[in-house]
């Protein structure tokens, strides 16, 4: 399982993200950043911060 928080990139948002692929997360993500940040397009930069901050749960 994976879990990313969307503060570990965007300070001050609350929202996080629990799946069982880094390839779900990233389409929740992506979601995300389109619905409640605004962002039509995420840049590369920006996917490869989130990326790095994915945990893989135990």
């Amino acid at each position: 399982m994976k879990q990313f928080a969307c503060g570990d990139v965007v300070p001050g948002c609350r929202k996080t993200f629990t799946a069982p692929s880094e390839e779900e997360i990233l389409g929740s993500v992506g979601r995300h950043a389109l619905d409640d940040h605004g962002l039509a397009e995420v840049p590369p930069e920006l996917v490869e911060q989130v990326r790095g901050r994915i945990l893989t749960l135990a």
